[in-house]
């Protein structure tokens, strides 16, 4: 597989960011559990859906980590005298890992039948215009 590098190109000056940003999305979590949605919400709102069940809110944690939304589930060891016959609900721990834009901020997050919801708001820049004077610099 070719690599593509974005910090490469003569158009994309001081990208050298943006690659490490692609090769840290590649690495997020590709073990497909647990299954997500990611939804738009709106204009600037997202909505991302983890279907955690039998996770209570204590086995959760979400964090942000340099840009990086991270989703981290490990459940309580309370089997001890159950006797399971067959074992078809997950219980192992998880990580899940989100790359977020530049103005992307967790609103919230809840929990509700199963499914952990994060809501993130994405923030307007402002249009920023500099004049840049011709002249001798020191």
């Amino acid at each position: 597989m070719t690599h593509v590098s974005f910090a490469s190109h003569p158009f994309l000056l001081g990208f050298e960011q943006l690659d490490r940003l692609v090769e840290r999305t590649q690495k997020a979590g590709s073990d497909g559990y647990p299954p997500y949605n990611i939804e738009q919400q709106g204009e600037t709102a997202y909505r991302i859906t983890l279907a955690v069940a039998g996770f209570a809110d204590e086995d959760l944690a979400i964090t942000v980590e340099d840009r990086q939304l991270v989703i981290r589930g490990r459940q309580n060891g309370d089997d001890e005298g159950r006797v399971f016959l067959h074992r078809g609900i997950a219980a192992r721990q998880f990580q899940r890992s989100f790359v977020l834009a530049d103005g992307v901020e967790v609103a919230g997050a809840d929990l509700e039948n199963g499914l952990l919801h994060i809501d993130l708001e994405r923030s307007e820049p402002e249009a920023v215009i500099q004049k840049v004077s011709i002249g001798k610099r020191d």
